[in-house]
C-alpha cells in the first residue's frame, strides 16, 4: 500500500481501536502507527467502559469489535459514539449478513470482517473518517449475495403465523386461528424473525413486519 502523503499543518486522524484481544490491540496500533503517519493511535482499550472513560475520548474514529463480551447492544454502542462526535468501523470475527446489516443498520460507517487484511481497516478508517461508507469486498459480496437471496426458508407453520401477525391480529387471535397455543405461536413468530435477520431483514417490530408483508405480498396497502 502507497503511504499517504500529509500536510505538516493538517492535525493527526485521532483513533480509538477497542476489542477484547490485547494481542489483537497491539498489534494493530503497531501497523497504523507505522504505516499511517497520519493516524495517531491514542486509545486502545478492552472494553467499552474502558473507551469511555478514557482521557483521550472522544476522537474521531473509533475501529469497534462487534462482538465485545459484555450485554451492550451494538446500537446503543453507535449511538453513544455518534453522539460524542465519533464515526464508528465495525470489525467482527462473523462476515454473515445478519452482523453486517445489523452493524450499519445500527449507524456504523464501515464493517471489516477480521478475515481481511490491514490495508482493509486502513481503508475503512480513511474512509470513515471523510464521512463516507466503506464496506470490505468480503462485507460487500455478503450483502450482495444476501439481497440477491432473501429467501429466509420459513416453514409453512412459520410463514402462517407472520402473514396472521403482521395483518394485525393478536398473538391470542393467532392461537385460535391456527388452533394452537399462544406460546406456540409466540415461538413461530420468533424463530421467522430470527430467520429474516440472518438474511438481513430486520423484522423485529410490527410496524416493520407490515412493511415486509407488503414486500412480499401477504398484505395489501390500505
Amino acid at each position: 500500500m502507497t503511504e499517504r502523503p500529509t500536510d505538516e499543518h493538517e492535525p493527526p486522524l485521532r483513533v480509538a481501536l477497542v476489542d477484547d484481544h490485547r494481542l489483537v490491540l497491539d498489534g494493530m496500533r503497531a501497523i497504523l502507527q507505522l504505516r499511517e503517519p497520519g493516524i495517531d493511535v491514542v486509545v486502545t482499550e478492552t472494553t467499552w467502559l474502558g473507551l469511555l472513560s478514557h482521557k483521550e475520548f472522544p476522537v474521531e474514529v473509533v475501529v469497534l469489535d462487534l462482538n465485545l463480551s459484555d450485554s451492550i447492544p451494538i446500537a446503543t454502542k453507535i449511538r453513544t459514539l455518534s453522539a460524542a462526535g465519533a464515526r464508528t468501523v465495525v470489525m467482527s470475527r462473523h462476515a454473515d449478513a445478519a452482523s453486517v446489516h445489523g452493524a450499519l443498520t445500527a449507524g456504523a460507517l464501515a464493517f471489516v470482517p477480521k478475515t481481511e487484511s490491514a490495508d482493509e481497516v486502513i481503508s475503512a478508517v480513511r474512509a470513515v473518517a471523510r464521512g463516507e461508507k466503506y464496506l470490505s469486498p468480503t462485507a460487500r459480496h455478503t450483502l450482495d449475495d444476501s439481497r440477491q437471496h432473501r429467501d429466509p426458508g420459513l416453514g409453512a407453520r412459520e410463514q402462517r403465523a407472520l402473514v396472521l401477525y403482521a395483518s394485525g391480529r393478536s398473538i391470542r387471535e393467532v392461537a385460535e386461528k391456527m388452533s394452537t397455543t399462544e406460546e406456540t405461536v409466540k415461538s413461530y413468530i420468533k424463530r421467522a424473525r430470527r430467520k429474516y435477520r440472518q438474511v438481513g431483514v430486520d423484522v423485529g417490530t410490527k410496524v416493520l413486519l407490515r412493511r415486509r408483508g407488503i414486500h412480499e405480498g401477504w398484505l395489501t396497502r390500505e
